[in-house]
């Protein structure tokens, strides 16, 4: 039995399982999907040594870059975002190869030009981590000028929440690629001027369970329009499957 899996840790937020299983038996796929809820990343090298029948992972917080090292190769979509959340592995005679790609980038793309009406001239995106990246390559490669906000501003392009009136009212996407309100702490929201949103403003979290966030709900009291990063994720797990099964 072919098996698949999810790399992260702690896993008691992901949905993947559930949507594979789900999956696997609609379609009579003779597979099993599996949780590697792993705090040491070495852990997952020992699991792909030891299992022949391991074609695929998928790879979530806090892995998504620190899993490049242990790859033998990675995409070229990849290495330009810096983080990898999918992962394919081929066994050969000297061992198990693996190949890292970034199928975030096109569940979040195909996700967001169901969701906005027409392409804005800027953003703001809520984080730097791996999802972010991800998010930004996205939004680049429509055209978008992206101003990410930070905790810790970095580069040029980054500004801290505090600046954030400043862009609001040229920035008619916004986007949190931060964990921060996921269960079980669904009262927790990104630290944004709510007040300033009106209904021309489009706000799409990444974050799926609650399907609606209290970032989402304090944008609706304003008018603005929500989304979840629910479709974002059956979409890049579809591309995700579509890879691993790839011959």
């Amino acid at each position: 039995m072919n098996l698949f899996g999810l790399l992260g840790f702690p896993l008691g937020h992901s949905f993947s399982k559930t949507y594979f299983t789900e999956k696997f038996k609609a379609e009579g796929i003779n597979a099993e999907f599996v949780n590697f809820e792993f705090e040491d990343i070495r852990q997952m090298q020992q699991i792909i040594n030891s299992t022949p029948d391991l074609k695929g992972f998928a790879v979530t917080i806090p892995y998504k870059e620190k899993i490049i090292p242990l790859l033998d190769h990675i995409s070229e979509e990849a290495k330009a975002i810096g983080a990898v959340n999918s992962v394919k592995v081929e066994h050969t005679p000297s061992g198990p190869a693996l190949t890292g790609y970034n199928t975030d980038v096109l569940g979040f793309k195909e996700s967001l030009l169901q969701f906005i009406p027409r392409i804005p001239e800027q953003a703001l995106l809520l984080g730097t981590g791996g999802a972010s990246k991800a998010v930004r390559h996205a939004l680049e490669s429509l055209g978008i000028t992206v101003i990410t906000v930070s905790r810790t501003p970095r580069t040029l392009s980054d500004i801290s929440y505090d600046q954030i009136p400043r862009y609001i009212s040229r920035s008619h996407l916004i986007v949190n690629a931060t964990p921060v309100g996921t269960w079980p702490h669904v009262t927790d929201c990104p630290d944004i001027p709510y007040d300033l949103l009106t209904p021309e403003h489009y706000l799409f979290d990444l974050v799926y369970n609650p399907a609606v966030t209290e970032f989402m709900k304090r944008a609706q009291q304003q008018g603005a329009q929500t989304r979840n990063g629910l479709q974002m994720l059956q979409l890049q797990a579809d591309h995700s499957w579509q890879l691993w099964t790839k011959n």
